[in-house]
């Protein structure tokens, strides 16, 4: 298996970020506060995401 470092961890938390800003964007669109706070949600998780990436590319390096 190859390792790729923390590059899947950045990558789920690029996408989940993007999907998670168009949830918001709709939720703020249509007045659906549920749909609102999911996107928020699903950005911060994408946020996590990427420095789970970024402390595995940081301990690999060592």
């Amino acid at each position: 298996m190859t390792e790729d470092k923390g590059l899947s961890d950045k990558l789920k938390g690029a996408k989940d970020k993007v999907v998670g800003e168009a949830k918001d964007s709709y939720g703020k669109l249509t007045g659906d506060k549920a749909k609102q706070g999911e996107g928020k949600a699903q950005k911060a998780k994408g946020t996590v995401n990427e420095k789970v990436g970024e402390a595995k590319d940081k301990l690999s390096d060592e």
